[in-house]
């Protein structure tokens, strides 16, 4: 009886219509470029009108080893998330508190956060910087379905961060890498975060797509060149459109809520991914620029 109720919960959740992006089908290389401000895709893209209901009213039902996310209460020691220096003292040590409070793993690493925003970066794209890093600093929102790691990288980032960080530790049986999120500009917000419920996500194909961090982007041919070092590099997934995909946002996100969803959980009995994306919300008008910052980590059960 208890089941029936959530999911006719879920079946009368308040829905929106919108574009969501994901990657076509077809033969074509696949890279991701980032550099300061700005970020570009190469291949071919295309939008798909997809239902996004809205999981607010049925918050605690939602859990991460279910649907590969969770919506938790969790107000930040951060007062202002565009002061860097508060940020860098409080804040990845507060995620890896949270993350391991949520999950009940035994260790958590903070691997670097980002600011992303709807707000105008033209600013950012002109003042480039030698030796861009892509953590710290403030991007646009990711606006295609999305995984950040795909399985090969995420078994490497977990090895390469335990063997750091640990050198001594009697290793790990279980890894999660996830994000940890908030939106800190006030609701609703004009580009939220929608998220896909994770045992949805496999109906559809799906490509690997490598991260190049740059200081300036290459152009032409130069985008899709040869790389013989491109299979060592951290990678993504990215998905094509599939009508089985179930998407879900949190409408009226404040700074005091926090999602946590997987990336990639190595436990595979358990729901181990979660696709993403922003999406442009148009039944808000007149909404608020969204702000939020993005953290992700890697958990360990020993």
């Amino acid at each position: 009886m208890a089941t029936r109720a959530l999911d006719n919960g879920e079946d009368h959740a308040r829905q929106v219509r919108a574009m969501m992006r994901y990657v076509d089908e077809g033969d074509f290389v696949t890279r991701r470029y980032v550099s300061q401000g700005e970020e570009i895709n190469t291949g071919t893209y295309s939008d798909h009108e997809v239902t996004i209901r809205d999981g607010m009213p049925i918050r605690e039902h939602f859990a991460l080893d279910t649907h590969g996310f969770t919506i938790a209460h969790l107000p930040s020691a951060v007062s202002d998330f565009h002061d860097k220096a508060s940020v860098e003292e409080l804040y990845e040590r507060e995620v890896e508190r949270n993350v391991l409070a949520l999950t009940g793993a035994d260790k958590c690493v903070a691997r670097g956060w980002m600011i992303r925003t709807s707000a105008d970066l033209s600013q950012h794209k002109q003042e480039k910087v030698e030796n861009y890093q892509h953590s710290g600093g403030t991007q646009p929102p990711a606006g295609e379905a999305h995984v950040d790691i795909n399985t090969a990288t995420a078994g490497r980032m977990a090895e390469h961060t335990y063997r750091t960080h640990f050198p001594d530790g009697p290793g790990y049986k279980r890894f999660l890498i996830s994000s940890f999120w908030r939106t800190f500009s006030p609701p609703p917000q004009d580009v939220p975060l929608a998220l896909c419920d994770g045992r949805t996500s496999f109906g559809g194909s799906e490509k690997s797509n490598t991260l190049y961090i740059v200081d300036q982007f290459p152009e032409g041919a130069a985008l899709t060149a040869p790389d013989p070092d491109e299979g060592k590099k951290l990678a993504a997934t990215i998905f094509s459109y599939h009508p089985g995909h179930r998407w879900w946002y949190f409408r009226g996100m404040t700074a005091d809520d926090a999602l946590l969803f997987k990336f990639h959980d190595s436990d595979h009995s358990k729901t181990w991914r979660c696709p993403h994306s922003a999406f442009r919300d148009s039944s808000e008008p007149g909404a608020n620029v969204r702000e939020s910052i993005e953290c992700r980590s890697v958990a360990f059960w020993e």
